[in-house]
């Protein structure tokens, strides 16, 4: 189940990603607002250490991303 989840962030991070590659950045706020919706939530209520240890490394990606979001509007 955990590699299911890390698999759907994985892609669904790279669609964020992709629309900020090609200047969708309204899509690409969109898509980073759900994902760290769902991502505060896996944090909240997940155990496993490993799987926070990885849940922490998106969390870190979807802040730069904010941040490089930002300075792009």
């Amino acid at each position: 189940m955990s590699q299911e989840k890390l698999t759907y962030l994985h892609k669904e991070v790279q669609a964020v990603i992709d629309a900020m590659a090609v200047k969708e950045f309204r899509t690409a706020n969109n898509k980073l607002v759900a994902i760290s919706d769902e991502l505060d939530n896996l944090l909240d209520t997940t155990a496993d250490e490993n799987l926070l240890v990885e849940l922490s490394k998106y969390q870190v990606l979807l802040n730069h991303l904010q941040i490089k979001l930002n300075t792009a509007e």
